[in-house]
């Protein structure tokens, strides 16, 4: 049976890969209070490796918002340290990496981005994030690492924050519907994004570890379809039963991001051939799954009737 390190294992992402890598690995899952990926010392980092003699290191944490430092710590500096200590303790071991699909950056509506694209990430977290795939491409052809980043594009599904787009919808309109409010306000909607189950995202984790050889270091993993953001809130709002008014009106705006990536979609095929792993779920099922996680248990503020 594998061994598999799993950091991150306590988040939106984590929760899913552990649950779905569970029956056939052992499992080391330390909780940050242990071992925080950015505070870690090398030496520190290697010894919990070597102890934990893993065939295989997943990397599920990051953060999704903060300074453009904080950003290179917890992406580009935690894979610089991670790769360094795998050397170390654990050679033979392979590293799954998340990455993001903002390293790409501005992408030509109506393509569907290949993992050969050129790339232009257009704030500090895609940068980092690209950077730290940059760390594990160089690793990784030099020989010195087995290893591969999954580019991940919009992971949502059960679990999904309150501080995403989604899933702050997703509160809001059940919050709407226990209250008895007819309108609900929500931010701007009009971006297309590749919204991939993250039910699926774990599967392409556990096919990263199983796969004997992999021949390429970065893989993309979505739907292969770009919604419309619009879209997906509405069928949101169908599944809870909600046929009240959706207003787009945040009161921060749409960010940097969504201004300058106003589409978003993957190119799948790669690792359809690298991995033998297709999305599954279609959106229906991811907004179900999405809505049923947070019926009933909102909290979001909004001003009595």
């Amino acid at each position: 049976m594998s061994r598999v390190l799993i950091f991150g294992a306590s988040g939106f992402l984590g929760r899913h890969v552990s649950g779905t890598l569970a029956p056939e690995a052992t499992l080391i899952r330390p909780p940050r209070s242990d071992c925080d990926l950015v505070k870690v010392t090398l030496p520190e980092l290697a010894d919990l490796i070597r102890t934990a003699r893993p065939t295989a290191v997943v990397n599920c944490t990051g953060r999704v918002g903060g300074t453009d430092h904080e950003m290179v710590q917890a992406h580009t500096l935690v894979t610089a340290k991670l790769i360094e200590a795998i050397g170390l303790a654990a050679p033979r071991a392979r590293l799954v990496r998340i990455g993001s699909a903002a390293e790409y950056g501005p992408t030509p509506a109506g393509h569907p981005v290949r993992e050969t694209d050129p790339v232009d990430p257009v704030d500090g977290y895609g940068l980092s994030h690209l950077t730290a795939t940059g760390l594990v491409e160089l690793a990784v052809r030099s020989g010195r690492l087995d290893g591969v980043v999954l580019r991940v594009f919009n992971a949502v599904g059960p679990g999904l924050s309150g501080a995403s787009l989604l899933g702050r919808a997703a509160r809001l309109i059940a919050t709407a519907l226990m209250r008895g409010l007819d309108t609900v306000v929500v931010d701007p909607l009009s971006a297309y994004r590749d919204l991939v189950d993250v039910r699926d995202v774990a599967l392409a984790v556990r096919a990263a570890v199983r796969r004997p050889l992999l021949t390429v270091p970065v893989l993309n993993i979505g739907s292969g379809n770009a919604v419309q953001v619009r879209e997906a809130v509405r069928a949101l709002a169908a599944v809870a039963g909600f046929s009240g008014t959706l207003t787009e009106a945040g009161a921060g705006g749409p960010s940097a991001r969504t201004v300058r990536m106003p589409w978003s979609c993957a190119d799948v095929s790669l690792a359809g051939s690298e991995l033998g792993w297709a999305p599954s779920y279609d959106l229906n099922d991811t907004v179900k799954a999405l809505y049923r996680d947070v019926d009933g248990t909102a909290e979001v503020s909004l001003p009595k009737k």
